[in-house]
């Protein structure tokens, strides 16, 4: 596929992208939740890796899609672990997916705007703009925590466009989440792009009907906008 089959840049005034899984590599977060964060578990409570894992697979499923299973600090009270301080631990495996830095470079030089858009709790996004240094490129950092609703509920669009106007029809997202692309279709942004391999030690994902992206080069705009 071109990248005008991909992406119609002449129909995109803003660019919105998702941080975990599309901007980064989603292995970091599915071994500290799944691996790190299990082990560290067992240690503190006398357990076996195998039972505080089981354990914790329920307790995660049961906050699936809430603000609270992003959540840094509803964890750390939840778990009564210093979840940051574990963070840091493993923080060498998070790692911005190839072509990346290249596309947001490109977009910005068009003149579009950019805003990174994510359901990561503040503290992540930081830990992760500094050990990234993606920062710079993104017009507006916006984090669901801020507007009280997950990007999986559509009124969090609503929400985000009385902090960060744009025109939904005249939009594209770039999400490794289903429900988030759901909700953002019914929200009428125009342009969705899914993400084939957000974690890149898993096998590409069924992306069910969406268009998606191998990576970020495949949809790299023109010098200049329009």
């Amino acid at each position: 596929m071109t990248a005008m089959t991909l992406a119609d840049w002449s129909r995109i005034d803003t660019v919105l992208l998702d941080m975990d899984g599309t901007l980064l590599d989603l292995h970091f977060d599915n071994h500290f939740w799944q691996s790190h964060v299990p082990q560290r578990y067992a240690e503190t409570r006398g357990l076996s890796r195998e039972a505080a894992r089981e354990e914790l697979m329920s307790r995660y499923h049961a906050r699936a899609g809430t603000l609270d299973w992003y959540s840094v600090d509803f964890w750390a009270t939840e778990l009564e672990m210093d979840i940051m301080r574990l963070k840091e631990e493993v923080a060498h495996l998070i790692a911005v997916h190839p072509t990346v830095t290249e596309f947001l470079a490109a977009v910005r030089a068009t003149g579009r705007r950019v805003a990174l858009v994510t359901n990561a709790h503040h503290k992540s996004v930081t830990l992760k703009m500094a050990r990234t240094g993606l920062r710079p490129h993104f017009d507006a950092i916006v984090s669901s925590h801020a507007l009280g609703l997950p990007k999986e509920d559509v009124g969090f669009w609503h929400r985000l466009q009385e902090v960060e106007p744009f025109e939904p029809a005249r939009s594209l997202l770039v999400d490794d989440s289903l429900p988030v692309l759901d909700s953002a279709r019914a929200h009428g942004i125009g342009q969705l792009l899914a993400v084939r391999r957000p974690d890149t030690r898993q096998p590409e994902k069924d992306t069910a009907g969406y268009r998606a992206i191998g990576s970020f080069a495949e949809i790299m705009p023109a010098r200049r906008a329009g």
